[in-house]
């Protein structure tokens, strides 16, 4: 094929990426004389001029978020465990798989996981509403206040955390530093302004690439960060990885602060608290956007049922990996923080083996084949889960999964393809909004149906999760014989 089908649709003349700091210099300098709005505080205190912008974001943040994650669900394990006078380290279900498992694990298991729930959808409750506002209002206001103030709220959630472990106040009080990160949009906020501001900066040529570059930071930043957490609260406890998460979310603001360009043109008199952002939304998905013009219901139809796929795949993502500790932590596995630690790794892992898959597979295949073999790799990956009775069966499971993560880019890019490139940020912010319910509905889901089905089958939610993956595989498998049909009578006609 002559282009991949996740190429960008912005115009050639767009930012290119090896120059992007002059030539946005440039633009910016030009549309200042012309007397169009923008603002002082494009040029940060201490431009880089290295060949990379948000990646450290991504990363830093990322970084800190896959550190406290296991380890909050590991402390209320602990905590709720100490409460109801559960031994954890006297498992004797553990060296005998024929016993019945302990009742009190059983609760120990429900009540983590439905504070698991509580504390997951107080947040992303809250950072549904949040994060479209964002996202929109970035396009007048600039990406970096997006990159920013997310990263301090989410520094805020870790103090509440580490306030709750010093004082060993009610687990309760975890719901409220979730909230308050809600509040300032989350990390759902800082994906959104990443893949904007890449949006912003690269061409047709470099935006699959720079793209798959922010992927490969989500894995990379998560494989380090389990397998640090993990070592560490065996041999420290709880508290000192938190002040890690607490910094790195304070060094993630600090570099957008004094390091980003700004990538849009900013104006000042942009309002936060408007109903043009949502209304900016709607239009898109209820129009087919500006695009769609000469291009049917069939275009609009399109853009929705790519929505629909990346909702479901998102949503298993989330979901499972809500239980993956959960699952590791109980009878018959009962695992350790290290073992833990490592499987959080080889999960993450699986983003820069997805990162290689997509670029060696879009090189004899099409990109939606490409998806269509990273959901393959899922389904099969959650099936093994489901049944995994043993250290050596869950890993394998892990290994199965290494293309897992191929699938999301293709979404991205067929959705943005869909849009004007004037609409890019709408498109961005409704993204972020469909992950933020991804969060919200896989955390309940999942988290609820674990403790339903723990009586007669430990892993069906991942057998649940592997059935519902089928939904993505009909629709792209249809719209590309579609396509596929549709241009073969194209080019007959011609």
């Amino acid at each position: 094929m002559d282009e991949p089908d996740t190429a960008a649709i912005l115009p050639g003349d767009v930012l290119d990426a090896a120059s992007t700091d002059d030539q946005l210099s440039d633009t910016l300098g030009h549309k200042e004389e012309a007397g169009e709005p923008t603002s002082s505080s494009v040029r940060p205190p201490f431009p880089c001029c290295l060949p990379v912008s948000v990646e450290p974001v991504m990363f830093l943040s990322m970084f800190s978020l896959a550190l406290q994650a296991p380890l909050s669900t590991q402390y209320l394990w602990d905590r709720i465990s100490e409460d109801l006078g559960y031994n954890g380290s006297k498992r004797s279900e553990c060296g005998n798989s024929s016993m019945p498992p302990d009742p009190l694990q059983k609760e120990v298991e429900t009540l983590t996981a439905h504070w698991n729930l509580y504390i997951s959808l107080g947040g992303f409750s809250v950072g549904l509403l949040v994060v479209p506002l964002l996202g929109s209002w970035s396009d007048l206001a600039g990406r970096r206040p997006v990159l920013i103030f997310p990263n301090l709220g989410m520094a805020l959630q870790a103090v509440v955390y580490l306030v709750v472990m010093y004082l060993k106040l009610p687990v309760v009080y975890f719901l409220v530093g979730r909230l308050l990160s809600g509040l300032s949009g989350d990390f759902n906020a800082i994906l959104a302004g990443c893949f904007a501001y890449v949006a912003d900066t690269s061409d047709r040529r470099s935006r699959t690439f720079r793209v798959a570059v922010l992927e490969a930071c989500l894995g990379l930043s998560g494989m380090l960060a389990s397998i640090i957490g993990g070592q560490w609260r065996r041999a420290q406890g709880y508290i000192n990885p938190f002040w890690l998460v607490l910094a790195t979310n304070l060094a993630s603001a600090l570099y957008a602060y004094l390091f980003v360009r700004e990538s849009v043109p900013q104006v000042p008199t942009a309002r936060l608290f408007s109903t043009h952002h949502h209304k900016a939304v709607w239009h898109l998905y209820s129009t087919g956007g500006s695009s769609n013009e000469s291009g049917g219901g069939f275009h609009r139809c399109k853009l929705w049922l790519y929505t629909l796929c990346f909702f479901v795949v998102v949503t298993v993502h989330f979901g499972s990996r809500d239980l993956y500790v959960l699952y590791e932590l109980s009878s018959p596995l009962c695992w350790g923080s290290e073992l833990i630690g490592f499987g959080s790794a080889a999960l993450n892992l699986a983003y820069l083996s997805s990162l290689l898959g997509l670029k060696i597979m879009q090189r004899c295949l099409e990109d939606s084949w490409v998806a269509l073999v990273g959901l393959a790799s899922n389904i099969i990956g959650l099936i093994v889960f489901s049944v995994a009775d043993t250290t050596e069966l869950m890993f394998t499971g892990y290994g199965l999964s290494f293309l897992f993560m191929a699938s999301t880019p293709v979404f991205r890019s067929k959705l943005s393809k869909l849009v004007d490139p004037s609409e890019q940020g709408a498109l961005f912010a409704s993204v972020a909004c469909v992950e933020s319910l991804c969060f919200l509905v896989g955390s309940g889901v999942f988290n609820s149906l674990y403790p339903a089905t723990l009586h007669f089958m430990k892993g069906f939610p991942f057998l649940f999760a592997a059935i519902i993956l089928l939904i993505p595989v009909g629709i792209i498998g249809t719209l590309q014989c579609l396509d596929q049909r549709r241009n073969h009578g194209d080019s007959t006609v011609s």
